[in-house]
């Protein structure tokens, strides 16, 4: 979590948004070779291993932030025992969790941004309009598709990798990268999500945990240690 992510996510944005903005055609491009009219419809839509591997990804997801949250209950249950995970990364994975996938993804842009999914746009056999990524105004109530909130929580697994022991962060970087990417490609196979809305469903995660890794390990200011956030969990404990 450096200056070069940052810069890296950055540019990722202003070029997607930039090139999708202009040419929003190419949203629809990317999507037509899911889109199979013979089969009526995007060919991962109705397949039972897709729905088997999207429950996979669900559950791997899960399993990523079960043992910050097994350590929090503990302690929380007995604040004298030592946590069982330093208590910056029990921080950084709780919180950009419930920052990226919940705040940002499902509560304020899928729920605001009524932009249609692919499957449900008049060019795939849909009746709803086509809208480039930048425009709210679509024909989705709800649960719309910008941005993916499966892809944002399966970029989220960056958090965990960030924290993850110095010799294996770069493999763990790799993976959570590597697994955002082909949960990703799943999701525009079903007919989902457009690539703008994967893209910017990684971009905003990953700027969530460039925030609070800063917060918590990085700026003078603000940073803090695995002991004085276990004080504080002691210190909740204790006024219940």
């Amino acid at each position: 979590m450096n200056q070069t992510g940052l810069l890296i996510a950055l540019a990722v944005a202003i070029v997607v948004g930039l090139l999708f903005g202009l040419w929003p055609e190419l949203d629809l491009k990317l999507a037509a070779p899911f889109f199979d009219p013979e089969r009526d419809g995007f060919w991962r839509a109705y397949d039972p291993t897709y729905w088997r591997w999207r429950d996979a990804v669900t559950w791997l997801v899960t399993l990523v932030a079960v043992p910050a949250i097994v350590a929090l209950v503990v302690k929380l249950i007995w604040p004298k025992r030592p946590l069982l995970i330093p208590g910056r990364a029990i921080m950084l994975t709780l919180v950009t969790l419930a920052l990226g996938p919940g705040v940002v993804t499902n509560l304020v842009l899928k729920e605001h941004w009524s932009r249609p999914r692919p499957i449900d746009v008049a060019q795939f056999g849909g009746d709803e309009h086509f809208r480039p990524w930048w425009d709210p105004r679509g024909d989705c109530p709800k649960n719309c598709s910008f941005v993916s909130g499966e892809a944002s929580g399966a970029f989220w697994t960056l958090a965990p990798a960030a924290v993850a022991p110095p010799q294996w962060r770069a493999l763990a970087y790799g993976a959570a990268l590597a697994f955002g990417v082909g949960v990703s490609v799943l999701r525009m196979a079903a007919g989902a999500h457009f690539f703008t809305d994967v893209a910017f469903a990684g971009v905003f995660t990953f700027l969530a945990i460039w925030l609070v890794h800063g917060l918590y390990y990085r700026w003078p200011r603000t940073r803090t240690t695995d002991e004085a956030v276990e004080k504080v969990l002691e210190r909740v404990r204790g006024k219940r």
